[in-house]
């Protein structure tokens, strides 16, 4: 394998010194614009790249953003609505020449902190993306301690003083809840994801407050986003009698566990219970019945947590950082409440 092509091997061949090579290559004063042009040229010719740690050493930015997701990474592609996020902070990052350090550490709270130090230390990013929030968030005492610029994906808590990409969690559940008073429903049985997460809990209030306004009831089950836990759940509420006649799932996975195991207990879908789900994807498009869900324009959040988080690094903010109304896609999977 050849060897790396080093700021040395640069300056021997132009006749320069190190440091003049160095300020060519970062963008700073001190040397000519021919110089800066011959060096430039020849970087690329061979090929160099600058290095992670040349670049901590040299404060110059990385071109790199990093993002770490509390997900089992066998669990991560079975998500549809975080490969789409995804595709949105590539597509944004592509435009601006950055790339993305991505990190799954599993669902244990706590098994990121240690990834946060470690790149900053190292130097191997320019700033961070924050998703899946707890109350009283340790990384961000974090990564204000390490000078990190960083930016939340969900509406931040009071005090946090980081920017926010904030979705619109009060017209999503106005909307879920809308529709099925509209059909008749009553007794809602709300999905959710795992209830130490923010938006978890601020979901499940707000559709608490927009059914309460209603005069409808909520019941809440607590699941952790995998089609194996809605299954169970939806079983075991089914078994013990009657029970609310329309499910919202805190994502389209639990959404269609939810459908399969009606179909196991004999429940029809949508003549016995309604399903929706706050995610939706190709999963609810090709569902039996196929699922009514929130259609979040998912790519669209990932490019403008992306765009957010590269203005942080600039220094220049972005505007583009409120919440957009979702589209609440009506399928087969609701329908009038049973008598």
């Amino acid at each position: 394998m050849a060897e790396r092509v080093t700021i040395g091997d640069l300056a021997r061949r132009l006749g320069l010194s190190k440091a003049s090579v160095s300020y060519a290559l970062n963008g700073q004063p001190g040397v000519s614009e021919q110089t800066r042009e011959r060096v430039l040229a020849l970087a690329r010719e061979l090929q160099w790249y600058p290095s992670s740690s040349a670049r901590a050493l040299s404060g110059a930015r990385t071109g790199v953003v990093g993002l770490v997701l509390s997900r089992d990474p066998d669990l991560l592609g079975t998500e549809p609505y975080y490969m789409l996020v995804l595709s949105g902070i590539e597509a944004a990052l592509i435009d601006a020449e950055y790339g993305l350090l991505l990190r799954m550490v599993g669902s244990e709270p706590g098994r990121d902190l240690p990834v946060y130090e470690r790149w900053a230390g190292e130097g191997r990013v320019d700033g961070v993306m924050l998703f899946d929030q707890r109350r009283d968030d340790p990384r961000i005492p974090l990564l204000r301690r390490l000078g990190l610029p960083a930016v939340l994906n969900g509406a931040a808590e009071p005090g946090a003083a980081l920017p926010a990409v904030v979705p619109d969690e009060h017209g999503d559940a106005d909307q879920v809840v809308e529709l099925l008073h509209g059909l008749g429903h009553r007794r809602i049985v709300h999905l959710t994801g795992p209830s130490g997460l923010l938006h978890e809990e601020r979901r499940d209030g707000l559709v608490r407050a927009a059914a309460s306004r209603a005069g409808m009831v909520v019941e809440t089950l607590e699941g952790d986003y995998t089609m194996g836990t809605a299954e169970r759940l939806t079983t075991e509420r089914l078994r013990r009698g009657p029970a609310p006649t329309a499910w919202v799932a805190s994502n389209d996975v639990m959404a269609l566990g939810a459908v399969r195991a009606a179909a196991r207990e004999g429940v029809d879908v949508p003549g016995d219970v309604s399903v929706v789900s706050w995610d939706d994807s190709l999963l609810c498009e090709i569902g039996s019945p196929p699922i009514t869900a929130l259609d979040r324009h998912p790519r669209d959040f990932g490019h403008r947590c992306a765009r957010a988080l590269l203005a942080e690094i600039a220094g220049t903010g972005d505007g583009d950082t409120g919440p957009r109304r979702s589209e609440l896609r009506v399928r087969a999977s609701t329908g009038p409440a049973a008598a």
